[in-house]
């Protein structure tokens, strides 16, 4: 982990040094993780929690914010709504300084008021539903505290469209869960698919838990769709790969970044090679700061592969974003955080991307349409699904201004 050290310690040499303002408390500063720990988005979740330990120790080894570790309260959500929702009133009411995590767009939905009310900054490390921070952006409300490191639906819908107008795709099936991410996917494509003049021949709905989707499949391959659009995770995932395979059905398989879970890797297993995604990451070597958070992750947790490497990298670049932010604000102070998240002075070389004012008063989300690329599941695990990408996998995709 020396080398992320270094990076960070230069990092950090940009902020003048001072005493971060606080009350007479002198003990851990507690940041908030939630997300699903168990079930079929565990991947996600458990990975997430991987990235932002791995920061939260970087940030610790070098003393945390003036002395003040960093310690995380960690709650298992179970991509529960409901749950999300009692434990977003319960970090609220311990009063930590800000939350990372959020993995399921139902779950965001049902927490972003009580952190909105509280006045506490949360930073979404996963979901990708775009009404998450767009609820109280100006002017729906005078301040937002609802940030993400993630990128949104309306993105990944913009570069799966713009994969099947490459590919000369003109007709389509689009099979979607009937969670609020499904909703919001099925929704954010059908747009993109209108402005771009590709017809959807079919819709299909599956529930979370279904098993068995050959219905769905045998009437989204009657619609004579050229390629097959899928909203869901992981399990679900799998079981449609399988059908869909079962049927002898060869026309592409597409969809949301969920693709790239292991859980849908290892299911589908030679029915899943050739299903493409958007990436914000993929596992493997390039900048030297993606280079040690992989090996610090390997060694950390004993996993060649990630269960879900967008996940992790994401915790990891907004757990590290954050305390950026603290350091800055002088401040545990919500509204001071707040302040500074959306006007970060310094730089920070994160295993994404260089981050250089990621946010804005006007503007929550640090991932531009650039920023994405098309990943493909390949011999059990994602690799670039188009060369141009993977000979500019080295070079950092700056967000758009």
């Amino acid at each position: 982990m020396q080398g992320r050290r270094a990076l960070l310690v230069g990092a950090l040499s940009l902020i003048p040094a001072f005493a971060l303002a606080q009350s007479d408390d002198t003990g851990p500063i507690r940041i908030g993780v939630s997300g699903p720990f168990t079930g079929g988005s565990s991947p996600m979740g458990e990975s997430m929690r991987n990235g932002i330990r791995i920061a939260v120790e970087e940030i610790n080894n070098i003393g945390g914010l003036n002395g003040r570790k960093i310690e995380l309260v960690e709650r298992d959500d179970q991509a529960n709504n409901e749950m999300g929702a009692k434990i977003a009133d319960e970090l609220t009411r311990m009063k930590v300084v800000a939350t990372v995590g959020i993995v399921n767009t139902g779950v965001g939905l049902a927490s972003i008021d009580a952190y909105q009310k509280a006045k506490i900054p949360l930073v979404v490390a996963v979901s990708t539903g775009s009404a998450l921070t767009r609820k109280y952006a100006p002017p729906a409300a005078p301040e937002n505290y609802i940030f993400r490191i993630s990128p949104t639906l309306d993105l990944e819908a913009t570069v799966v469209i713009a994969e099947l107008k490459r590919r000369g795709v003109q007709k389509v099936a689009i099979l979607a869960d009937t969670t609020a991410y499904g909703d919001a996917g099925l929704k954010a494509f059908q747009e993109q698919a209108r402005a771009a003049g590709i017809e959807v021949a079919a819709e299909e709905r599956f529930k979370i838990g279904d098993q068995d989707m050959s219905g769905q499949v045998k009437a989204a391959k009657a619609s004579g769709a050229q390629a097959l659009m899928v909203w869901g995770i992981g399990p679900e995932l799998a079981a449609i790969a399988r059908n869909k395979d079962s049927l002898g059905w060869k026309v592409p398989m597409m969809g949301s970044w969920t693709f790239s879970m292991r859980n849908f890797i290892d299911g589908a297993g030679k029915a899943g090679e050739g299903a493409m995604m958007p990436q914000t990451f993929i596992q493997d070597l390039g900048s030297s700061s993606k280079n040690s958070f992989l090996l610090a992750y390997k060694r950390t947790f004993k996993k060649d592969r990630i269960p879900s490497p967008m996940s992790a990298a994401q915790g990891y670049d907004g757990m590290h974003l954050l305390y950026l932010a603290l350091r800055q604000a002088n401040s545990t102070d919500g509204v001071k955080v707040r302040d500074a998240l959306e006007n970060l002075k310094s730089r920070y070389q994160g295993v994404i991307t260089s981050y250089n004012k990621p946010f804005s008063k006007a503007d929550h989300d640090a991932i531009t349409q650039n920023m994405l690329i098309m990943g493909v599941v390949s011999n059990g695990r994602v690799d670039y699904a188009n060369t141009d990408d993977q000979k500019k996998g080295a070079l950092l995709r700056l967000k758009a201004q």
